[in-house]
């Protein structure tokens, strides 16, 4: 049975070689919007939530945005060009971006 340490290591040399670049940018991304959730969360707990819908706003804003920053990331990952024929690199940026501006629309909105 393999220790944690070798398969953790072997994980992450793996990722360091055959993971393209644009999709690092993307984890990169993805990590930031999950501290940010996190601290959001710990903030939340320590300090309490006096404005209800701030609160709700900011944290309802980091797990959309993970959630469109994975969907970006499955259509540019060139392993899964097969589950998304047709759709090109730059239309899935596109549509990140569109659905990022909308979600902020409403984001703003809710926060009143």
């Amino acid at each position: 049975m393999p220790q944690i340490g070798s398969v953790l290591s072997k994980f992450y040399n793996d990722y360091k070689t055959k993971t393209p670049k644009k999709l690092k940018v993307i984890d990169a991304y993805l990590f930031y919007i999950l501290l940010t959730g996190v601290i959001e969360f710990i903030y939340c707990i320590l300090v309490g939530t006096f404005p209800f819908n701030s609160f709700l706003s900011g944290f309802i804003s980091t797990v959309s945005c993970f959630v469109l920053g994975v969907c970006l990331r499955l259509q540019v990952n060139p392993e899964n060009k097969n589950q998304f024929y047709g759709i090109s690199p730059e239309r899935g940026f596109a549509d990140f971006i569109f659905a990022h501006a909308v979600l902020h629309l409403v984001v703003m909105n809710f926060i009143g």
